[in-house]
């Protein structure tokens, strides 16, 4: 079918789901995170062949390789999409499909229609969120030009990557709108769907 590959940050105090640490606290936040890495292997490790790309190598990882039986990589490059471009890339030409670990909304049924409409020709599939960026990212072989300069962590990303796909003259799919753990809200909607 291809790889998934999951993007987490090392849980370090002060360092994860910053917008979240005026309301939890900077263990609260942590342990927020650590909750919805674990949650989203355990939701998929059993399905797909799982990724799990650590920044930086932490001995929480550890843990999860041992619970999860999924494989460790390193996360390398100078921002964002350098670090996406390099984990899709390592995968080429097997499909791949990347997500984030805060994003409890997309279920195995998203990530399996990602890799069929790949699989049926799609050069990128898409998951979009709800606050302008995208959760899901899939593709063959890596397009630079979707991860450089690109206005990360804005809510212009999404906008910017169709307009570079159509640039590229790239067929894309996109499946049903996501939404993410970032603001004290969507903490409010995962205590209570937990």
């Amino acid at each position: 079918m291809g790889i998934l590959q999951i993007f987490a940050k090392a849980p370090k105090p002060g360092q994860v789901k910053t917008r979240l640490i005026p309301k939890l606290g900077e263990k609260g936040a942590t342990d927020l995170h650590k909750q919805l890495v674990k949650h989203c292997l355990q939701q998929f490790s059993g399905l797909f062949s799982v990724q799990l790309w650590c920044a930086p190598y932490h001995p929480f990882f550890e843990a999860c390789q041992a619970e999860f039986g999924v494989s460790l990589h390193r996360q390398q490059g100078a921002d964002l999409g350098e670090r996406m471009a390099y984990a899709l890339g390592s995968a080429a030409p097997t499909p791949a499909v990347l997500i984030g670990s805060d994003c409890p909304s997309l279920k195995a049924e998203n990530i399996r229609e990602a890799f069929v409409a790949l699989q049926q020709g799609y050069a990128v599939v898409l998951a979009p969120a709800e606050d302008g960026g995208y959760v899901l990212i899939g593709m063959r072989e890596v397009r630079q030009a979707l991860f450089t300069d690109m206005p990360w962590g804005t809510s212009q990303v999404l906008t910017e990557t169709r307009a570079r796909l159509r640039d590229l003259g790239l067929r894309w799919y996109e499946l049903p709108r996501q939404w993410d753990v970032d603001r004290p809200e969507d903490v409010e909607r995962w205590y209570r769907r937990s």
